[in-house]
């Protein structure tokens, strides 16, 4: 885990020993504080491993990752912890004097693993479910502090208000609600809804045409399905889809969306936030200042109308808009699709500001 404020850990004579399945993120590289990892290997440190200090961490809920590393643009992957252990208080994060890299989770891989973790830890230790309900059209409700409620069955109705409550539903057209803060909402049935409105809430829904909404402050929302539909309005808001037509929308301020499927949509309002897509005709929409986007998909299209932005895209049959001052690069390809370059310019300067324009010749010109 990337280093944090020292946190304080449940200190024994001796740490425990033992060997645990957990869940670690890392940068982009696949490193964690500067040191490289490679899947399939073991690491071992010299002494005792202490939280946040000296040793190699880890969650045991997939969702405890997003408190260190970003939704958008980490990798995930699922590890084993072994040897002496030391643990936070409350369960969050383990640190260990070795760890083995098991496998990489893809985006889909590592929501079904927080999916299924929100699931059983809605169990009691027998594996009844805690507040729950099997059958179609159940409604289950909470106002307590750390609640847990799961539902198996269609069109099952979750509302919780305390603090830290977890939701759980597997049905389709299941709708779960929190209103507390740091809640986490799991579901993996078909066009589920999830809202959130607390701040530092969690959302994770894998079934297809779900909706995951969230309005508190530095919430995240992943959704691996197609046609899903992510939207948030508090600050630091972190949105990701791996899903073909999905759409994430942002107008909280520092937001960071990132989008893996055809034909995604991508649009944020706030200041300073982040859009990234891979998927081929995705479209990537930002009106607040200082945004940057980017994109490598074929036929992507970037818009940018708020100021002291910049966006760049490697995909053949792009094209880009830009307001007045926007440093722009597009990636120009020949006619055998392979690229020969970046033509690069400033909006209004080197090329008409609010207008759609391409790569060609090894410039920035107007679009047919």
């Amino acid at each position: 885990m990337a280093k944090a404020a020292k946190q304080k850990s449940a200190k024994a004579e001796a740490p425990a020993t033992q060997t645990v399945s957990a869940f670690k993120a890392f940068d982009s590289d696949l490193k964690c504080r500067d040191h490289a990892y490679e899947v399939g290997k073991t690491y071992v440190i010299d002494g005792k491993p202490v939280l946040c200090d000296h040793g190699f961490h880890a969650c045991e809920n997939p969702l405890d990752v997003l408190n260190y590393y970003d939704l958008c643009g980490s990798r995930f992957a699922r590890v084993t912890l072994s040897g002496a252990l030391d643990r936070q208080e409350d369960g969050g994060k383990i640190c260990a004097a070795s760890i083995t890299i098991d496998a990489e989770l893809s985006l889909p891989e590592w929501i079904a693993a927080s999916i299924k973790w929100v699931m059983d830890a809605c169990k009691t230790a027998k594996g009844d479910l805690v507040q729950s309900a099997s059958g179609n059209f159940s409604k289950l409700a909470a106002s307590g502090t750390s609640s847990k409620l799961a539902a198996s069955g269609d069109s099952s109705q979750l509302a919780a208000s305390g603090t830290s409550s977890k939701l759980a539903a597997s049905g389709d057209s299941s709708k779960l609600a929190a209103s507390g803060n740091s809640s986490q909402l799991a579901a993996s049935g078909t066009s589920s809804k999830l809202a959130a409105s607390g701040n530092f809430s969690k959302l994770a829904a894998s079934g297809t045409s779900s909706k995951l909404a969230a309005s508190g402050t530095s919430s995240k929302l992943a959704a691996s399905g197609d046609s899903s539909k992510l939207a948030a309005s508090g600050y630091s808001s972190q949105l990701a889809a791996s899903g073909d037509y999905s759409k994430l929308a942002a107008s909280g301020n520092s937001s960071k969306l990132a989008a893996s499927g055809y034909s995604s949509k991508l649009a944020a309002s706030g200041y300073s936030s982040k859009l990234a897509a891979s998927g081929d005709s995705s479209q990537l929409a930002a009106s607040g200042d200082y945004s940057k986007l980017a994109a490598s998909g074929n036929f992507s299209k970037l818009e940018i109308t708020g100021a002291k932005s910049a966006a760049a895209t490697v995909g053949p049959n792009s094209r880009v808009k830009a307001a007045a001052g926007t440093p722009v690069a597009i990636c120009e390809y020949d006619s055998d699709y392979s690229p020969i370059g970046f033509a690069t310019g400033i909006a209004g300067k080197d090329f008409p500001a609010d207008t759609w324009v391409i790569a060609k010749d090894g410039k920035l010109v107007e679009a047919d």
